[in-house]
């Protein structure tokens, strides 16, 4: 049977009918004065009246929240549906600080707890790090986050002990919230309420990930992330790990996201047991498919979507996120690194998992070979649909892509792919 493609006409995002609806009453209620815009302040109300708690403990996250609002009211261009989105995204990130910081009142203990081995899997987006993560989160003995988990971190008040099904229903709600706007985005990323999930979305609780640029324009909040120290929100990262595993423990923990290859260094500060693995893959396949990603989310937002300026970019921060790892991997020699090309994971995904596992010092026992092979099985390509993209939609080309990643191709020895036209990432 032939799978679906997903659309490449990315400037006429998909609209169904009862959201066209809403956002053209949206549009014409702010023509008739009505001001959509995010406040700080009334996010921060929100979430006191949400979860019944005031106090945030440390404060220092308000700043990135301010500089975010600011970039998202003056640039992002947001349809009135996107515009509540977001408000309702914020309103639950600063109610998790709330509830994790009730919780560690409660149970201070937590931040004592050790997560055990660490393995972070840091590869650019589009390299088989999804493959790779849902593979390692299928042993019994390897903690991962799941995405309902991702969602809501801290256990709610209204849960017993152990009985996470509120949070799971708020997961399942949110799956089919993406699927009913944006069907083709799971083809391009697939999103399950109780999948691995990528732990980009518990430093969103800090204000301070790559998740906002990936679904808005918000170049002056990209622009300030990209000066700023990362250890506070790694560290709180860190926390909410700790959280996961009072709840439900693991004797060592999968990390996930593309994220962390631009922080290396505090990575490696934060999380002392770790392995990071990196996944590598030509990127003349793997960034314009980041590219379209990126086109797919951001027209679940807005009505705005220019696939030259994502190109641009998307090009430049790419470029900056390797450089960054790479001078990290020189200057950290003592650290373990492991790097896992793509072809060989397509090829042979028992054998290089085994790699990982023996680079992390974690035992990969006859049930989590059974448990990967399995998890192979059930997931066949294209399940989704197929994923099609071309730099040319980006205002790029082959060319421009091997002569802007020529040293990290060179570093890595990454085969060329320009023949291949699908992705499984």
């Amino acid at each position: 049977m032939k799978r679906r493609e997903t659309s490449t006409d990315y400037t006429r995002p998909y609209r169904p009918r009862p959201v066209a609806f809403f956002n053209r009453a949206g549009h014409l209620a702010r023509r008739l004065g009505l001001d959509d815009r995010l406040r700080v302040d009334r996010l921060i109300t929100a979430a006191q009246q949400k979860t019944g708690f005031a106090d945030f403990g440390d404060n220092w996250f308000l700043e990135p929240l301010r500089v975010l609002v600011e970039s998202i009211n003056e640039e992002a261009r947001l349809t009135p549906l996107g515009i509540r989105m977001q408000r309702s995204r914020l309103v639950s990130a600063l109610a998790i600080r709330l509830r994790a910081e009730a919780l560690l009142r409660e149970h201070p203990e937590i931040r004592n707890l050790d997560l055990g081995e660490v393995i972070v899997i840091a590869g650019l987006q589009r390299t088989g790090t999804t493959l790779l993560h849902r593979l390692i989160a299928t042993n019994p003995g390897v903690r991962a986050l799941r995405s309902w988990e991702a969602l809501d971190p801290v256990p709610l008040r209204s849960e017993r002990p152990g009985d996470p099904r509120g949070r799971i229903r708020r997961a399942k709600l949110a799956a089919r919230a993406v699927r009913f706007l944006a069907p083709d985005f799971l083809a391009v990323h697939p999103i399950e309420h109780d999948a691995p999930e990528e732990d980009v979305l518990l430093l969103d609780a800090s204000f301070m990930s790559q998740a906002p640029e990936a679904m808005m324009r918000v170049p002056s909040y990209s622009r300030w992330l990209e000066g700023q120290n990362h250890t506070r929100p790694y560290e709180y990262l860190g926390t909410l790990l700790k959280i996961l595993q009072w709840q439900r423990p693991g004797r060592s923990w999968v990390l996930k996201t593309p994220h962390h290859l631009e922080h290396l260094d505090v990575v490696l500060d934060v999380f002392p047991n770790v392995c990071v693995v990196q996944t590598h893959r030509d990127p003349k396949k793997s960034v314009p498919s980041f590219w379209s990603m990126v086109a797919h989310a951001r027209g679940m937002l807005s009505d705005q979507v220019d696939p030259d300026e994502i190109g641009a970019h998307c090009l430049r921060k790419t470029e900056r996120m390797l450089e960054r790892s790479m001078n990290v991997r020189k200057a950290r020699t003592g650290a373990v690194f492991l790097d896992v090309p793509y072809r060989d994971l397509v090829r042979d995904p028992l054998g290089e998992l085994r790699r990982v596992y023996e680079s992390a010092g974690v035992a990969f026992t006859e049930a989590a070979e059974d448990a990967a092979t399995a998890a192979l099985t059930r997931n066949p390509k294209h399940r989704y649909g197929r994923h099609v993209y071309s730099p040319k939609d980006f205002g790029c080309d082959n060319r421009a892509l091997d002569e802007a990643f020529g040293f990290y191709r060179r570093a890595y020895g990454i085969p060329d792919e320009s023949a291949a036209r699908e992705d499984r990432s």
